[in-house]
């Protein structure tokens, strides 16, 4: 394995077990339909590293494996919904301030879907969209983009595997 390959992958493995560990470190915010999910902040890191689109679903998935209660839709449909959010982070790093929106509007239009059917959420899907992407909006929009503009200043000593 050459270098780069194992900068890549080490870097993606640091990720998923950052994301895990504050999923399971803040499991009182990070699950239902009103979630402040702190892990979520990581899902700018696209923004540095294309290590991050398998870091951030890895990590996601892990969580839902570690969290007991967690459906098998919830862990796929939601660890998509993440895949499909780094991608399309990372196909907007040009644009700084449009990185966090994929996560965001992936999220809200996502995962109401799966607290309704996995878990038999009552409240309408529509009323779930704004109060998980209200969620997104805050940890991804604002602790996202603070984590964004403080690694950015510092993304050479960090991110080896960049663009």
């Amino acid at each position: 394995m050459n270098n780069k390959k194992t900068i890549f992958i080490s870097e993606a493995a640091v990720i998923a077990a950052i994301y895990t560990v504050l999923v399971m470190i803040f499991s009182f915010s990070s699950f239902g339909p009103v979630q402040f999910r702190i892990a979520e902040a990581l899902t700018i890191l696209p923004f540095f590293t294309p290590a991050a689109i398998p870091g951030v679903t890895l990590g996601c998935f892990l969580s839902a494996i570690l969290t007991p209660g967690t459906s098998l839709m919830d862990m796929v449909f939601g660890s998509l919904a993440t895949l499909i959010a780094a991608i399309l982070s990372y196909k907007l790093r040009r644009f700084k301030f449009l990185v966090p929106l994929p996560p965001i509007i992936v999220n809200a239009l996502v995962i109401p879907w799966i607290l309704k059917f996995s878990y038999g959420n009552a409240q309408p899907v529509w009323l779930n969209m704004l109060t998980v992407g209200g969620g997104e909006l805050v940890v991804v929009g604002v602790f996202g983009m603070i984590l964004l503009f403080a690694l950015d200043n510092i993304k050479h000593v960090i991110f080896r595997n960049n663009q």
